[in-house]
């Protein structure tokens, strides 16, 4: 199936994701709704046809050796960071 792949930075202390771009990955299956292989014309209503695309995948470009900007904001606001 189709989906998304999300390259970003990786932040090792929290453990979360800070997403920078956003790209498209084609399954290339003549069933699938969100290629451009399909078959179908617009508007397809086959119940044969892939209708969802797989989760996003994330691809981290970047190790970063900090938290992130939202766990910092928390920190500095006194709130309590669950990471």
């Amino acid at each position: 199936m189709c989906h998304n792949l999300i390259d970003g930075r990786y932040h090792t202390e929290c453990r979360h994701f800070s997403p920078m771009a956003t790209n498209f990955k084609d399954c290339q299956k003549p069933n699938c709704l969100f290629s451009r292989w399909h078959a179908h014309p617009t508007g397809c209503r086959s119940t044969h046809c892939i209708r969802l695309m797989s989760p996003p995948v994330q691809n981290p470009i970047r190790m970063v050796q900090k938290i992130c900007t939202e766990c910092s904001k928390m920190e500095r606001e006194g709130r309590r960071v669950h990471c």
